[in-house]
This record gives C-alpha cells, sequence and structure tokens, in this order.
C-alpha cells in the first residue's frame, strides 16, 4: 500500500488539514486557559488530569468541556 504524502493532497485537502488543525489547536488553548482561570471546585477531577488530556487528539478537549466544568452554583 502506498502512503499518501502532502504533495499527492490536492489543494482542497490541505486546506480542509489546516482549518482542521487550527481549530483543534485552538481548541486546546481554550481548554487549558480554562483549566488555569476555573476554580478547582469547578472542575470534574484533578486539573493535572484533565491537562493532560489535552494531549489526546481532539477527544481530551472535547470531552473536558463536555464533562469536566461544573457549573457555578
Amino acid at each position: 500500500m502506498a502512503k499518501t504524502t502532502w504533495s499527492d493532497l490536492s489543494e482542497g485537502q490541505r486546506t480542509a488539514i489546516k482549518i482542521l488543525a487550527g481549530a483543534e489547536f485552538l481548541l486546546k488553548i481554550a481548554m487549558l486557559i480554562d483549566i488555569s482561570r476555573r476554580p478547582a471546585d469547578q472542575i470534574r477531577g484533578s486539573k493535572g488530569l484533565w491537562r493532560a488530556a489535552a494531549a489526546i487528539n481532539t477527544i481530551g478537549p472535547v470531552s473536558y468541556f463536555a464533562f469536566g466544568r461544573r457549573r457555578p452554583s
């Protein structure tokens, strides 16, 4: 099976990859900023574990925003 290189991709495919990579990067940055600003009692689990979850592609940040934050009471 031949590997696809960057130069084999169309311009549209390259643009899509760049946009998705940028969105993933911004989501991780938003997650890390939110963790640093939010009090620990408003986060489910430890801040350190959620920071480590940022290393897991898009799954870590999406799961943090979906499940990791508590609503202020």
